[in-house]
């Protein structure tokens, strides 16, 4: 048995305080996002959140559900959303705004998603390097660059990510992991979505 010492002691306690981080932590994170955002959109009409909390949101993912569904089965919403679309695209000044921010949710949500694709990339020949990245656009011809394709490389632990444009030849399919896990892959820093998805945090021994 060992001898109870201070030093034993703090170590048994950071060591299970730094575990309690690692389960609690996502779960904290999570719940604050969730409660940001609904009380974010709530407060939009804060007298109708005042005296029935959720309301405004639930009503707002209702509504944008139906504007989805009216924009996609009818042939009336598709010509209104389409007139607005053209119209917003050719706005000075809004245009700027808009088109990029539809181009960006267009890639990650609906029919016309982008990231769906993934491959690896060489980025370096010696040594040779490897990145998981996701194949944008298969062919460049239109700005004289043949051969070649548009590749996303996102950043680990962000919401960000950058563009390289290398040849085909330099590119691979990955094999064994769908769009969503190689995702998390790359944005985990290669820690989760690989083999499968089990907890892969231990307490240390």
């Amino acid at each position: 048995m060992k001898k109870l010492t201070f030093e034993n002691i703090a170590n048994f306690f950071l060591k299970n305080f730094f575990q309690g981080l690692v389960i609690i932590g996502p779960i904290g994170l999570t719940m604050f996002v969730i409660w940001y955002v609904v009380t974010s959109i709530d407060n939009i009409i804060p007298s109708v959140a005042k005296e029935i909390p959720g309301l405004v949101f639930i009503s707002t993912i209702v509504f944008t559900a139906i504007l989805g569904y009216l924009g996609n089965k009818f042939v009336v919403g598709r010509f209104f959303f389409d007139a607005m679309d053209r119209l917003l695209e050719k706005t000075p000044g809004v245009k700027h705004i808009y088109t990029p921010t539809k181009d960006v949710m267009s890639s990650f949500v609906g029919d016309k998603k982008k990231f769906n694709d993934p491959v690896w990339v060489k980025t370096n020949e010696h040594p040779e390097i490897w990145r998981i990245g996701f194949l944008t656009q298969k062919e460049m011809a239109d700005v004289e660059k043949h051969n070649y394709v548009a590749v996303y490389l996102p950043h680990s632990y962000a919401i960000s990510g950058w563009v390289i444009v290398t040849e085909e030849k330099n590119i691979k399919p990955v094999v064994g992991m769908t769009a969503a896990s190689a995702m998390k892959f790359a944005v985990s820093g290669g820690v989760a979505g690989f083999h499968s998805d089990d907890n892969i945090f231990k307490a240390p021994e």
